[in-house]
């Protein structure tokens, strides 16, 4: 029997975040979709929703840095930010990086500086599913390799460029289970994102990651910038994904 796949969802206000935590999901995920698709939030929001989170609670809260040019000074400070903000995850997607050598430079100086700071904050290093629209984007295979390179937790995918397209529209489940299986022989976790819909749900399952991520698909009206999330779209979600 395959593992419950753990679920992530994206607030971006705090509203937002009091719908997510009550809906009982894994992960808050403190961030700005205005700002890309992992565009960061700011410090007193993240500080705030860390702060409605139970103190019994198993919840964890995730913060996104954003889409990150090749700086990792700014990518170092910016994720020890969300550390001393309250962050339990701190996730990078890796924009500026053009080789895996460029990426674990980067994603070094994070880890660095987030697990110096707290040593059990989790460091998610980000790569995108659609690195062929983008200018010179990593391959997703590479990502596992940066990832455990630069001593990081979780490999993801998502996707950079937020149109009508998902990750499954330019990756297919042979090529995910690919990356799943590099990730978890490099002893990392998986998680996926990217206008993610309720039809591949069933593809999901067959790939079989630790972590899901969505914002769009739990939002009225499937608007990941205009919609707010919905506490019965959360339940429908769950609902599908638990019971396929």
């Amino acid at each position: 029997m395959s593992k419950k796949i753990k679920l992530l969802i994206s607030p971006k206000t705090i509203e937002e975040a009091k719908t997510v935590i009550l809906a009982n999901v894994d992960f808050i995920d403190c961030k700005n979709p205005e700002e890309g698709s992992l565009g960061a939030n700011f410090p007193w929001i993240i500080k705030e929703m860390k702060n409605l989170i139970p103190t019994n609670s198993t919840q964890l809260l995730s913060a996104t840095i954003g889409d990150f040019p090749n700086l990792p000074g700014s990518a170092s400070l910016a994720a020890l930010g969300a550390a001393a903000s309250g962050a339990d995850i701190i996730k990078v997607g890796l924009k500026g990086p053009k080789t895996i050598e460029e990426g674990v430079k980067l994603m070094k100086c994070v880890v660095r500086a987030v697990k110096n700071y707290n040593r059990d904050i989790i460091v998610v290093t980000a790569g995108y599913g659609d690195y062929l629209r983008m200018d010179g984007g990593l391959d997703f295979l590479s990502i596992p390799i940066i990832a455990a390179g630069a001593g990081a937790d979780i490999a993801m995918l998502d996707t950079y460029i937020k149109d009508n397209k998902g990750l499954f529209d330019f990756l297919n489940v042979s090529e995910l289970i690919e990356f799943k299986n590099k990730a978890n022989q490099l002893n990392l976790k998986v998680a996926l994102a990217g206008n993610l819909k309720e039809n591949v749900l069933p593809k999901i399952r067959k790939v079989n990651p630790d972590i899901i991520g969505v914002r769009s698909m739990v939002c009225e009206g499937y608007d990941r910038n205009q919609g707010s999330i919905r506490l019965d779209l959360i339940e429908n979600l769950k609902s599908h994904l638990y019971n396929l």
